[in-house]
């Protein structure tokens, strides 16, 4: 089967895909959206100062592009880790890395998101109100 190249401009983006609540995605280049079937790719956008739940991506690798904003990564069984990265920036997840994004500044955060597959796999996990604030 042949596909195209395509555009997809923001109207035809799809927001019909799997969320951590506060965060929200919208797939750019997918099979919805263009027929591909081998990666997706998306926008993500939080408000300022955001805290995400704890999550994780299934077997699925994900690439992060710093677009606007300043974040935080606090990755790890209990989010013991973290880095900072800021506009410009890329940010490796690894495959099932449960981890925790934030917005460290007065803006809101837009990440640009590859993910070396088709599924939107987000796995939200519970994680203690002290484990979820603790920096």
């Amino acid at each position: 089967m042949s596909v195209d190249c395509r555009v997809i401009r923001p109207s035809g983006r799809d927001p019909a895909t799997a969320q951590t609540p506060g965060m929200a995605r919208v797939a750019g280049v997918s099979l919805a959206t263009c027929g591909a079937s081998a990666v997706w790719m998306g926008e993500v956008t939080t408000a300022a100062r955001f805290r995400s739940g704890a999550h994780h991506h299934g077997d699925l690798e994900s690439a992060i592009y710093v677009l606007r904003g300043r974040m935080r990564m606090r990755w790890g069984e209990r989010l013991e880790h973290r880095l900072d990265a800021e506009a410009g920036d890329f940010v490796f997840v690894p495959a099932q890395t449960i981890h925790q994004e934030m917005s460290i500044s007065d803006e809101p955060l837009v990440l640009i998101l590859a993910r070396g597959g088709q599924e939107n796999v987000v796995v939200n996990v519970d994680l203690p109100d002290e484990v979820l604030q603790d920096e």
